[in-house]
């Protein structure tokens, strides 16, 4: 079984030189869905593996065990949706855009497996040089802008991490413990490690992963990235790229909690969180462009992500719930919307009206997105944000509760006036006229993810609660 764990990564690698080799534009983009359906495959082996497979630097640990079947499931529905959207781009060539997709799954699914800081590290900067030209698909000069500030902007927040992670190294010398950078040696060696030097390692690690994560005001790449690029991009960098970056931060805050510094962490978390929530309720009051609506409420949705485990006990729970029901529902908004800027060839609520009357299907996918991703019952991510207030007021953290409380009616409000504007009313003559229209192959990916959400926000099978207690547990021992 250890010979598997390689298989997640080695399996979209083969595909992605699988993807090169073809030559017919028109065949290349059914690769997705055949290594999405085979990487689900290896996925559940590794999960059904007891105990959990490990080989030298890799090892799929508690944390890895919820962030890497979320990227799995997310990308095969992706994957179901891009021949059918390819195929509507058949004006360029794909093959660029099919490498790099599979590419990016093998480094994501490398960072789940990581347990070495570095080959982390070096994982999540192979994850900015591989959605680069995911970004630029669109070959206009606003994807090349959007290009070169994700790039520019992701790399120097993981030369950041790159920093932090000396300075995580360094603290182990100060200390004199043993210098190792595995996460097992850290945790084990944490107590002797040199608290300042612990302290400036989880900063500028949290100021590196979070740029890539895209935690205010670090934020400032995503706004462009997520407007400019293909729906498909979106999804996969909003609910699975994120939360790699987000799963690079949780495992130095184990290291913290270990070294007996998880107030200090948990502080920062909490702050950070807040303050990206409130960037977002921010600009996406009066927000006319529904894609860059979507690029701030994820950077709403990380800041929920930090918030939670900031707060600790069913908030950390509450937190690794939320990364589920988000990168699921991301998926659900990011391809509708795409469908939708597809028929209308505008982004702007100014020149899109009536999308449930142009696009029934699409249109109320991307509404009942919008209801499930602002936290309204009954889908998943009322569950999980309902958890993670619980534990604010638990804990008699009564102005951090009634403040999350209030940015997120400010975001419901603010996402509402976007949403309701660009799905009622009548279509303008020009997109009435359109050739696009709905279809089995671009509404039914969709609608899986949205009955993955409903189902989660009805019912949480026993087997997933009790995989997010021990990753839970596992991240909180010593705090």
């Amino acid at each position: 079984m250890t010979a598997v764990l390689t298989l997640i990564f080695i399996v979209p690698a083969l595909a992605a030189l699988a993807a090169v080799s073809i030559p017919q534009n028109r065949l290349r983009p059914f690769v997705l869905p055949v290594a999405g359906l085979a990487h689900l495959a290896v996925v559940a082996a590794l999960l059904a593996a007891s105990p959990a497979p490990a080989l030298g630097w890799l090892l799929l640990d508690p944390l890895g065990k919820v962030v890497l079947p979320t990227v799995s499931v997310l990308f095969f529905c992706s994957a179901l949706y891009a021949p059918a959207y390819l195929r509507l781009r058949d004006d360029r060539p794909n093959r660029a855009f099919v490498t790099s997709l599979l590419l990016l799954l093998a480094t994501m699914s490398l960072i789940s497996v990581s347990q070495h800081v570095g080959l982390m590290w070096v994982a999540v900067e192979a994850t900015t040089l591989g959605s680069g030209p995911l970004i630029y698909f669109n070959r206009n000069p606003q994807s090349l802008e959007a290009a070169w500030k994700y790039l520019l902007i992701c790399s120097v927040g993981v030369a950041l991490a790159l920093l932090g992670t000396f300075f995580l190294a360094f603290a182990a010398v100060q200390g004199g413990a043993e210098t190792s950078l595995l996460l097992a040696d850290l945790v084990r060696t944490a107590g002797q490690h040199s608290k300042p030097w612990l302290n400036a390692a989880f900063v500028t690690l949290l100021v590196g992963y979070g740029t890539k994560m895209g935690l205010a005001p670090l934020h400032s790449w995503k706004p462009d990235a997520y407007g400019e690029a293909p729906g498909i991009v979106g999804a996969l960098l909003a609910g699975g790229l994120t939360s790699c970056a987000f799963l690079a931060i949780l495992r130095v805050v184990k290291v913290m909690n270990a070294a007996g510094l998880g107030a200090f962490s948990a502080n920062l978390l909490v702050g950070i969180g807040l303050f990206s929530m409130t960037m977002a309720a921010v600009f996406m009051v009066r927000q006319r462009d529904y894609k860059r609506m979507l690029a701030y409420s994820s950077v709403e949705h990380m800041g929920i992500l930090a918030l939670g485990v900031g707060l600790g006990g069913a908030g950390a729970f509450g937190s690794l719930l939320h990364l589920i029901n988000n990168a699921l529902t991301k998926g659900v908004l990011f391809l509708s919307s795409g469908n939708i800027h597809r028929a209308y060839g505008s982004k702007s609520i100014d020149n899109v009206s009536g999308a449930l009357t142009r696009l029934p299907a699409s249109a109320a996918l991307f509404l009942a997105g919008f209801i499930a991703i602002t936290g309204s019952p009954p889908f998943g991510p009322f569950v999980s944000e309902f958890t993670i207030l619980r534990a604010a007021f638990e804990t008699q953290r009564f102005a951090i509760g009634g403040a999350f409380l209030l940015l997120l009616l400010t975001v419901f409000i603010g996402m509402g006036a976007t949403v309701l504007a660009v799905v009622q009313g009548r279509p303008p003559a020009e997109a009435a006229a359109g050739t696009f229209r709905d279809s089995a192959q671009t509404v039914l990916p969709i609608a899986l993810l949205l009955l993955l959400v409903l189902g989660l926000g009805v019912y949480l099978p026993p087997p997933l609660q009790a995989l997010l207690q021990e990753a839970a547990a596992y991240l909180e021992v010593g705090r």
